[in-house]
């Protein structure tokens, strides 16, 4: 273990131990984000299995939409891994939210995936 944490990763562990107290048995809806793109994976923590992922960099997305890097980009990708959940049959999730403040594209893509049906 390091020695020295910087804010990010002291925030990314509290974040990610209070996602499982709280959890519950529940997958974990988690995010990245990095300068020009935005990842969602909805993760089975007890087989340590991701069960449903979409990120900006997919064809699918790249069709419809040009950027990965805005709030509207979160926003679609936030519902596209919703309906994917969805289809998979999960509708509780936990969010983890990586260490990055709930604000910008990080609350775009939560307030989406609720929208979409995703409870947490």
């Amino acid at each position: 273990m390091a020695k020295y944490l910087s804010s990010f990763q002291r925030r990314q562990r509290r974040i990610r131990r209070s996602v499982k107290i709280a959890g519950g048995g529940r997958p974990r809806l988690t995010v990245f984000r990095s300068n020009d793109h935005i990842y969602a994976q909805v993760i089975d923590d007890g087989e340590g299995k991701t069960l449903v992922s979409a990120s900006s960099l997919e064809k699918e997305y790249r069709e419809k939409s040009g950027a990965g890097n805005n709030k509207d980009a979160a926003a679609a990708i936030g519902k596209l891994v919703a309906e994917r959940a969805k289809k998979a049959k999960i509708k509780q999730v936990v969010f983890d939210r990586s260490g990055y403040l709930y604000h910008g594209r990080i609350k775009a893509l939560g307030d989406a995936a609720r929208e979409a049906g995703l409870e947490f």
